[in-house]
């Protein structure tokens, strides 16, 4: 554990290290329980850092400032992607959101699990090393119903995986959706990802209305320009949510042929939004002076449908009291 930094509130930032024995290390910092480093061992030695980042909490907290806050490596919540006209029922009572995304609710509004320091409840060294952080919601935060108590493991295993496990509860029924917004790019945080092959298991993807909100339909993907099902280069520009249908299988993938490295990545959640971007607007400055531009890094945001309080046909996005929120992702590194 080392310090990283102090909020302007005066709260201590700390950043963690888990390496595991085949030599991949992931650092982690308790601001916004954010991933800062992935570095993957290459089967022609070395290792490559897959994911952006910021060398300082400062420049985390200034990102947020950016015409387009990037959000590198952090746990998105209460609700990850868009909520249209940033409003949704529950119980009968409308619940009126944070408009930080035009007339819409964005990554749980201004102020989001993102920027909050959360604690770390146990950290495991040794095979598959862990780190679990806590972060307690209070009832009606960003107007959210509920007091959201939210549990996060990350776990570097022995098979270069970063698996990440979330679990919530709540005093009052509320609307839930977590997601990791690291942007990866396995030729290194320093290239472009335009020629990186793209694979996504699907053949249907959410129908959106000009400002991003899904309109409730599904389209067919085969013979578009969004059909991934078969390898393509990384697209210029995407943000857009994939249904995955096949539940017992892998739900996307990257390939970098220059290093022979893929991910893989594998979820028990009902869709992966797909987002190519990273755009600092040479505004901040990334890791090792990097300056991120909108090829830098491709998302995988493993998530229930944005919008889903709005759409009865959807997946339920609504946790009742009493009951559990669970969500499990795993992104699996293999080099060849």
């Amino acid at each position: 554990m080392k310090l990283f930094g102090i909020t302007p509130e005066g709260k201590v930032v700390n950043s963690y290290e888990l390496t595991n024995k085949r030599g991949a290390t992931l650092k982690v910092i308790n601001y916004g329980a954010t991933v800062t480093s992935l570095k993957i061992p290459l089967k022609k030695g070395g290792t490559i850092d897959v994911v952006l980042g910021f060398d300082t909490l400062d420049d985390y907290i200034k990102s947020f400032d950016l015409e387009s806050a990037p959000y590198l490596g952090t746990t998105v919540g209460r609700y990850a992607g868009r909520i249209g006209k940033a409003t949704f029922n529950i119980n009968g009572q409308s619940i009126h959101l944070d408009k930080n995304n035009n007339e819409n609710s964005l990554h749980g509004g201004n102020d989001n699990f993102s920027k909050k320091v959360w604690e770390v409840k146990e950290v495991k060294e040794g095979n598959s090393p862990s780190i679990t952080f806590v972060y307690l919601s209070p009832a009606n935060e960003s107007n959210y119903p509920g007091e959201l108590t939210v549990e996060l493991t990350y776990v570097l295993t022995e098979e270069n995986e970063l698996l990440i496990k979330y679990s919530a509860k709540t005093t009052e029924d509320t609307v839930v959706n977590l997601t990791h917004h690291s942007y990866f790019n396995l030729d290194g945080h320093l290239s472009n990802i335009s020629n990186q092959e793209l694979i996504v298991n699907t053949h249907r993807i959410l129908e959106v209305s000009p400002d991003s909100i899904p309109t409730g339909r599904f389209l067919e993907l085969e013979n578009t320009d969004f059909d991934f099902f078969t390898p393509k280069k990384c697209p210029s520009k995407i943000d857009n949510t994939f249904v995955l249908d096949r539940k017992d299988e892998f739900a996307a993938s990257l390939f970098n042929k220059n290093n022979n490295l893929k991910m893989t990545v594998y979820t028990d959640q009902p869709g992966v939004h797909i987002y190519v971007g990273g755009n600092c607007f040479n505004t901040v400055k990334g890791k090792e002076n990097a300056d991120y531009h909108p090829l830098s890094g491709i998302c995988f945001e493993t998530q229930n449908f944005p919008d889903a309080p709005n759409h009865e046909h959807f997946p339920n996005a609504t946790l009742k009291k009493g009951e559990k929120y669970s969500h499990n992702t795993i992104y699996k590194f293999q080099s060849f």
